[in-house]
C-alpha cells in the first residue's frame, strides 16, 4: 500500500516539474546553507584544535599582551616578559618546570627561493629534555637538537613538502637564515599545527646571538606538577606577575593561559556563530515550508476532480489525506537531498579551493554524518509539516462538491 502511495505522490510531483523545484527552492537553499557553513566552521575549529593538540594539560603558557604589532607571539609588544621572572615563577607552588621560549620570525634561503619562517629556541640541559616531552616533538629523519650544536637546526614536517622551495629539504641539506648558512640535523615528524610544522628550531645561544636578543621573552613555558591544581598554579602565577610588572587585577599586561582554555574560549565563539548561522538558515527553510504549504494548497483546488473521483469510488478520508501528506513530505525530502548535496559540494569545494589559493592547511571543511542525518530529518518534518492542513482539507471535501466544483 505505501508503494503504492508512493508511486502515485512521484508522478504527481513529476507532473508539475516547474512548480515542484520552485518550491523546493526556500527547503535546499536553507540545508545547503546549514550544512555547508557547519561544516566550514567544524572543520575550522578541528584545524585549529589540532594546533594545541600537541601540548598536554598540565601545560600552562604566559605571553605579555597589549598592542603586537606584528611578528610571533609576545612580538612588539608594549611591556615584553624579560628572563628574571623565570626564577621567580620556578617557586609558586604547584610548578614543576619553567622554560623560557624564543621566538624569532626571519628569511630563510633554500633551492634559491626565500620564504619568511619562525625560528624558535631549543633551551641545554635537562630542559631541553622537558621542552620535547612537552610539546612532544619527535624526528621523523636525521636526529634531535643536541646541546653544543651550533649552526645547526631541525625543521617542521613541511619542509619535506616542495611547497616552501620547490624542492624538498633533506637531513644534511644547508639552508640560509638572515643570510648565514645552517646545516639541517633533522626533520620532524608531523604535529598537525601549522605553527610547528613549518618552524626552524635552533638552540637557544645561537638564536640569541643571531637575533642580538636583549633578554626579551616571546613566552614562558610552565609545566605543572598536578594537572588537577593548574587552576590554582594559574592563580599563583598571575598573584606573582602582578607584583612582579606592578599592575592591578583586571589591569593585566599579560596572559596566562592553557591550550584547553584556549580552545574552550575558542569553541564559545564558533558556537555562537553556527548559531547566528543555523537562525538565519532556519528562516529559509521556514519560507521554504510555506512554499510547500501554498504548492500543496493549490494542488489541493487542481486535483479537486481527481478527488471527487477517488472519493465516489470508495477512497476513505485517510487515503486521501496519506496520500496529500506523502507528497508534502517527498517535497521536503528531495529538498534537504539536494540542499546536503550542494552544501557538501560548496565546503568541500571551497575549503580545497582556499587551500590551492592561499596554500594553508588550516582552511579544512568536515561535515559530520549526524548533521546530514538531522538536516536530512528535519527538511522531510517541515515537509510533513507544511502538508498536514492542505491534507485535511483535501481529505475533508465530499465528492458531490468536488465533481460539481471540477465541471
Amino acid at each position: 500500500m505505501l508503494r503504492d502511495y508512493l508511486t502515485i505522490s512521484v508522478r504527481s510531483l513529476a507532473s508539475r516539474k516547474t512548480r515542484t523545484y520552485l518550491t523546493m527552492i526556500g527547503i535546499f537553499i536553507g540545508i545547503a546553507s546549514v550544512v555547508a557553513l557547519i561544516g566550514l566552521g567544524e572543520g575550522l575549529r578541528l584545524a585549529i584544535s589540532s594546533q594545541f593538540g600537541f601540548l598536554g594539560t598540565d601545560v600552562l603558557s604566559i605571553q605579555a599582551s597589549g598592542l603586537n604589532f606584528a611578528g610571533p607571539p609576545g612580538a612588539a609588544v608594549a611591556n615584553p616578559l624579560t628572563g628574571d621572572l623565570t626564577d621567580k615563577i620556578k617557586k609558586v607552588k604547584g610548578v614543576e618546570t619553567v622554560i623560557n621560549r624564543y621566538l624569532e620570525s626571519a628569511p630563510v634561503e633554500f633551492n634559491d627561493k626565500q620564504v619568511i619562517s619562525i625560528v624558535y629556541s631549543m633551551p641545554d640541559g635537562t630542559d631541553r629534555q622537558a621542552l620535547e616531552s612537552m610539546v612532544n616533538i619527535k624526528a621523523m629523519s636525521g636526529r634531535m637538537l643536541k646541546d653544543g650544536d651550533g649552526k645547526k637546526v631541525m625543521l617542521g614536517h613541511d619542509f619535506t613538502k616542495e611547497l616552501s622551495f620547490g624542492k624538498d629539504v633533506a637531513v644534511g641539506d644547508r639552508i640560509l637564515i638572515k643570510g648565514i648558512e645552517f646545516e639541517v640535523v633533522g626533520l620532524l615528524e608531523k604535529k598537525g599545527s601549522f605553527i610547528l610544522d613549518s618552524s626552524i628550531g635552533m638552540n637557544e645561544d645561537v638564536l640569541i646571538e643571531l637575533f642580538k636578543n636583549d633578554n626579551t621573552i616571546n613566552a614562558i613555558a610552565v609545566k605543572v606538577k598536578d594537572e588537577k591544581e593548574i587552576n590554582d598554579v594559574k592563580s599563583g602565577i598571575e598573584k606573582l606577575l602582578r607584583k612582579e610588572r606592578e599592575v592591578k587585577e583586571g589591569e593585566e599586561d599579560f596572559v596566562v593561559e592553557s591550550p584547553q582554555s584556549v580552545l574552550d574560549s575558542l569553541d564559545s565563539t564558533l558556537f555562537a556563530v553556527q548559531m547566528f548561522v543555523i537562525i538565519i538558515a532556519l528562516i529559509s527553510i521556514v519560507v521554504g515550508g510555506i512554499g510547500i504549504t501554498n504548492t500543496m494548497y493549490t494542488a489541493v483546488l487542481e486535483r479537486t476532480k481527481e478527488i471527487g473521483i477517488m472519493k465516489a469510488i470508495g477512497a476513505r478520508n485517510s487515503i486521501i489525506f496519506t496520500l496529500f501528506f506523502i507528497e508534502s513530505g517527498l517535497l521536503g525530502l528531495i529538498g534537504g537531498i539536494i540542499g546536503i548535496l550542494l552544501g557538501l559540494g560548496f565546503a568541500y569545494g571551497s575549503a580545497s579551493a582556499g587551500r590551492a589559493l592561499l596554500g594553508v592547511e588550516i582552511i579544512r571543511a568536515h561535515v559530520p554524518t549526524m548533521l546530514i542525518v538531522m538536516s536530512l530529518m528535519f527538511s522531510v518534518i517541515i515537509g510533513l509539516l507544511a502538508g498536514i492542513i492542505p491534507a485535511y482539507r483535501a481529505s475533508r471535501k465530499t465528492p458531490i462538491d468536488s465533481l460539481r466544483y471540477a465541471k
